[in-house]
């Protein structure tokens, strides 16, 4: 699971003194942490696609605080979150190109909307933009 190589990879970024990669790391996984919890309460199992979520939403995140830095012209605090972000990008599956998901779509038996959208929640959870998706079977 992606969980246990953040974990691996959180300890070696510790006995290297890498406290950029340690930071977004550390976060990545308290955050999977509270996901497990409220899954385990709600009795439902935590998957990779629960850790990709984390993961990309943490990205976003991470983007959102760089570029406060660069408009408040703060290189260096912009360079430990592009440090941060790629620590973490790592570990995301590749994501599907639009080409990819055309192709997906057109092998669908069905390609009503809410199948489709249903297709690749269930089957490509985390490695495609679900907006691509829509605008791409809407566009089909």
């Amino acid at each position: 699971m992606i969980i246990d190589e953040l974990k691996k990879a959180n300890i070696e970024a510790l006995k290297a003194h890498d406290n950029d990669a340690r930071a977004s790391l550390s976060v990545a996984i308290n955050r999977y942490m509270q996901v497990s919890i409220e899954n385990k309460a709600n009795n439902k199992p935590t998957t990779d696609a629960d850790t990709v979520r984390i993961l990309n939403k943490l990205a976003k995140e991470l983007d959102e605080e760089k570029q406060g830095y660069i408009n408040a012209g703060r290189a260096e605090q912009a360079n430990g979150i592009e440090k941060q972000k790629n620590a973490i990008l790592k570990y995301l599956p590749k994501m599907m190109s639009e080409e990819d998901i055309r192709k997906e779509i057109a092998a669908l038996s069905d390609k009503s909307m809410p199948s489709v959208m249903k297709h690749f929640k269930e089957k490509h959870a985390g490695q495609c933009d679900m907006g691509l998706v829509s605008k791409i079977a809407r566009g089909q």
